[in-house]
């Protein structure tokens, strides 16, 4: 039996406290132009941003979003996706295609918001992210799932419409727990996915599957991934990760028992327990990288660690 136990963690992408204006959404006049619109553009995990001036009220962002006055689909049948309002404005998200002769890109900056993302300040992140993720969704969800005719945008693009049968279909968030593993020594475990690239290490995630809860989520996860037995697990926070629709579910747990690592060929490439000195020697080293600090998974290790792990 796992047990669920204690006091939650801040984490990043999570402390904005902006209008999302759901009640606005039912108002089609929302996404109609005016002087009162900005627009975000996105692009397959990009968003379009800008340096940000020394000494704009940016809670130290070095870089903002580039908001546009003008409606960027050309003519386009895009969809705009209602974010909601700020300072006045009602913020429009438009998810675009690649350059082609029908789609220009006049010179927009576009970033990969994985990358950059903790080089926004709150409210710019909390923006880009909720725009990321329904630019994912409009673009992978187009047809009906249960009989394939089109869909059609509703409710400031939050709900799709089938044109054929009227079903109504929602944005998607897969729930994923991440958690930082530790022993009976306080060790830290991490992990290079086979996935990864290079020396690049984080602690273990992995999709809550159907019929499961969470804390069990974390105990499957662990011991199919390297072999080790959880027995007591504790929230700290989630975080939107929308790469592209994930909700990141962190926790701690505790592996009391036998530490011995074996390891799934397919999924884990390398594991190790580290010792706060050992990991801080590591990185000294070079021998391994640590995920950005826009990230849950850096957001556990710097907790375990207590302070920032890198930098």
């Amino acid at each position: 039996m796992v047990t669920l136990r204690g006091p939650h963690l801040a984490t990043p992408l999570t402390l904005s406290s902006s209008d999302r204006d759901a009640h606005g959404r039912l108002d089609p006049a929302t996404i109609a132009p005016g002087e009162d619109v900005r627009y975000l553009v996105t692009r397959s995990g990009e968003a379009a941003m800008e340096e940000a001036a020394a000494s704009a009220e940016s809670e130290g962002g070095t870089l903002r979003l580039a908001l546009e006055t003008a409606d960027p689909r050309n003519g386009g049948a895009q969809v705009l996706v209602y974010l909601g309002r700020r300072d006045g404005q009602r913020i429009l998200a438009v998810e675009i295609g690649e350059p082609s002769a029908e789609i220009d890109d006049p010179g927009r900056d576009l970033r990969d918001l994985r990358r950059v993302a903790e080089q926004l300040d709150v409210e710019d992140a909390e923006l880009a992210v909720t725009a990321v993720a329904m630019g994912a969704w409009h673009r992978s969800m187009r047809h009906c799932p249960q009989c394939g005719a089109l869909l059609e945008a509703e409710v400031g693009g939050w709900v799709l419409r089938c044109t054929a049968d009227g079903t109504e279909h929602f944005p998607r968030t897969d729930a994923a727990v991440i958690m930082a593993v530790r022993d009976s020594e306080d060790r830290l475990l991490l992990a290079r996915n086979a996935h990864f690239r290079g020396r690049f290490h984080s602690v273990l995630a992995g999709f809550v599957e159907p019929g499961e809860s969470l804390e069990n989520a974390v105990a499957r996860e662990v011991a199919e991934e390297v072999g080790v037995l959880v027995e007591e697990v504790e929230y700290v926070g989630s975080q939107p990760w929308p790469f592209p629709r994930s909700l990141m579910l962190g926790y701690r747990a505790w592996v009391p028992g036998d530490t011995a690592l074996t390891l799934q060929e397919d999924e884990i490439a390398e594991a190790r327990w580290f010792s706060r000195a050992e990991l801080a020697a590591a990185l000294e080293a070079e021998e391994i990288e640590l995920p950005g600090a826009a990230s849950m998974g850096r957001a556990l290790i710097d907790d375990w660690y207590g302070r920032s792990a890198q930098r």
